[in-house]
């Protein structure tokens, strides 16, 4: 059973509540002053408490998305993100290929025609050689008749680190939202391409070019792209592409957006940070190189760079995100440069989790959705 199943969860808990039976019902025969009874009630308590808190783990990883698989959680995964790209030879199976698909939960209407398609994807990057897996909404438009010749905008959707794709789908209701948004008419339709940032897992490249490592910006503004252009209908213009992510993904969003603006025309950063970090988790990004380090810090870009022409949007809470502060200082500094356009979405309160970013997802599309173009 995997990590994420319903079956593990229910089978953690019912464990919680046997054990929690056990020590009431055994406690009195335990309560003689031996080695045997003393042994019986630390163990009985050791294991109550363990199975408590493995439900609680598993419950939170479950609403979160924080590990995909027990490999992920400790540390094991097998699904390394740098490979050789045999297709890049002539090969036919392309850059991008379809694994399998699937109806939106909870969108009106189960045919592609009517309620749209995720589909899944493995994405090799044609200069890069980084493989990732990723997931796309189509929306019920590219599959109607009237539409076939149409080119649709599209939107890069990252998660956080460690993050999984499959919560961008499950837990954050991205194709739902954007289903039901344009069906109101309160967004266009568009392609949004959901993936994590971690490129290389279980490494967060905070997605930078890591001197003889993977090469995670230029995955994102070149490759993706490229392979995602190669298989949909998707507008080529400069205008026609954005990104949103959320904490980390809301970092490297901002980042690919000043970076890249002839790519991605707009972006938005969920609870995002503005420089990035160095922790146990990311190694040495930068191996000494100062350049490569100032490009990474959005203050720096800011300060020291000319200002891009491009559109970004930053959220926060008054009350529970600790960027508060920042990102009120960023809008500032971002509003000081008179050329990089800037919004926001402050909540009176809300935590860095998955609710608050439910809360802000759907004005997020709509802002998204009006700084695209379809062609």
């Amino acid at each position: 059973m995997g990590l994420t199943s319903n079956k593990v969860l229910a089978l953690a808990v019912m464990c919680a509540v046997a054990l929690f039976v056990a020590t009431v019902w055994l406690w009195p025969r335990l309560a003689r002053r031996s080695w045997r009874a003393v042994t019986g009630r630390v163990g009985l308590l050791l294991a109550t408490q363990f199975v408590l808190f493995a439900s609680l783990g598993i419950a939170a990883n479950q609403a979160f998305g924080f590990y995909a698989s027990w490999a992920d959680l400790f540390g094991r995964e097998t699904d390394q993100g740098v490979v050789v790209d045999h297709s890049a030879n002539g090969g036919t199976g392309g850059p991008l290929q379809v694994v399998s698909t699937s109806e939106v939960v909870g969108a009106s209407g189960t045919r592609p025609e009517t309620g749209g398609e995720v589909q899944k994807v493995d994405i090799v990057g044609r200069t890069t050689h980084i493989a990732v897996p990723a997931f796309v909404y189509l929306p019920p438009e590219y599959f109607q008749p009237q539409y076939r010749t149409r080119t649709f905008p599209a939107a890069v959707v990252l998660t956080g680190y460690p993050g999984t794709a499959q919560a961008l789908v499950d837990k954050l209701h991205y194709p739902r939202t954007a289903q039901e948004l344009a069906k109101t008419g309160r967004m266009q339709p568009m392609i949004l391409v959901m993936l994590r940032p971690t490129v290389a897992p279980p490494r967060d490249t905070e997605c930078v070019d890591v001197p003889g490592g993977p090469q995670a910006e230029t995955f994102f503004a070149k490759d993706l792209p490229d392979a995602v252009l190669a298989h949909y209908r998707v507008g080529r213009r400069p205008g026609s592409w954005g990104v949103v992510g959320d904490s980390t993904g809301g970092y490297c969003a901002l980042k690919f957006a000043m970076h890249h603006p002839r790519v991605y025309a707009a972006a938005a950063g969920l609870s995002p940070y503005y420089n990035a970090l160095i922790d146990p988790t990311t190694g040495d990004l930068f191996r000494g190189d100062t350049s490569l380090r100032n490009r990474a810090d959005l203050w720096w870009l800011l300060k020291h760079e000319p200002a891009p022409d491009t559109s970004l949007l930053v959220t926060s809470s008054r009350i529970g995100e600790r960027n508060y502060a920042d990102t009120m200082r960023f809008i500032q500094r971002v509003q000081a440069t008179g050329r990089t356009r800037i919004s926001s979405i402050i909540l009176g309160s809300g935590g860095h989790n998955f609710n608050t970013w439910r809360r802000e997802i759907p004005a997020t599309l709509q802002w998204l959705s009006g700084r695209l173009s379809d062609r």
